[in-house]
């Protein structure tokens, strides 16, 4: 399946994730999400942290019972070698607050490094998940270290190419890198982000009357986005924090049940 064409924070906020893991009915898919953390920006500084990157993301419903080992065998052909690095599987059960999703999980760390999150699915926007399924998310350029040998994202090889068509992940990316964290950090308007964020409360909740989920969901997402741009800009505190993941997730909780009501 392609990206989704909206500002998310990770594969999972695709809607082929929260809307389909929903229900009864199998669903197996396959993606890779640009996915966007306002809170990471490090200017491009840093070796393997960034405000923007790429996820491949796995859906397996029903989740398989050989599904780590299914994992383990798409790491070998990637290229990662099993007897020389070092896999862990370290417990770590997975939430987002503003989703209302959660489940048992795993990071997967290579070399001590987390490389993927492994979840089984129990719970999206407040409503169990039956029968629950697998999901695995791939951190494509912290693997992509391990698979070229290298020590930082910005000097991952990007053409294949030697001599004058060389190009580095750093030549292409890194000059957005330190231009959004400086929007994201510093000069992001709050006025108009809180704005924003009202407005689509405001049309999610209309739609949603209107039984059209699936757009209704598009602006949970925009309102998510600008959530987490206040929460980076640091302007909103802890309590007031609190209350806008309250609010996120009232509006994900509400998309997830009217689309479940329209697909029984």
């Amino acid at each position: 399946m392609q990206p989704y064409d909206a500002h998310v924070g990770a594969g999972t906020f695709h809607p082929a994730t929260v809307l389909r893991c929903l229900g009864t009915k199998p669903w197996s898919v396959a993606y890779v999400q640009p996915s966007r953390r306002p809170g990471d920006s490090r200017y491009g500084m840093h070796p393997n942290r960034m405000q923007h990157y790429y996820q491949f993301q796995v859906i397996l419903k029903p989740s398989p019972d050989n599904i780590q080992e299914l994992y383990l065998k798409s790491l070998e052909c990637l290229g990662i070698d099993l007897k020389i690095h070092d896999i862990r599987f370290v417990e770590d059960d997975w939430e987002s607050p503003t989703l209302g999703a959660a489940g048992l999980g795993w990071e997967v760390w290579c070399n001590g490094m987390e490389v993927s999150q492994f979840t089984y699915m129990q719970q999206i926007g407040g409503i169990e998940c039956r029968p629950v399924a697998g999901e695995i998310t791939y951190g494509l350029e912290r693997l992509a270290l391990y698979i070229q040998g290298v020590d930082a994202v910005r000097e991952l090889d990007w053409s294949g190419q030697v001599g004058e068509k060389a190009l580095k992940y750093g030549e292409v990316d890194f000059e957005a890198e330190g231009q959004f964290s400086k929007y994201n950090l510093e000069l992001a308007d709050s006025e108009m982000l809180l704005r924003h964020f009202k407005d689509s409360e405001d049309q999610c909740e209309r739609l949603i009357k209107a039984n059209l989920p699936m757009p209704a969901y598009d602006e949970c997402l925009k309102a998510s986005h600008a959530f987490n741009q206040l929460n980076a800009l640091g302007v909103i505190s802890v309590t007031e924090r609190a209350s806008y993941v309250l609010r996120v997730r009232h509006l994900a909780r509400i998309c997830c049940t009217k689309w479940l009501e329209m697909n029984k």
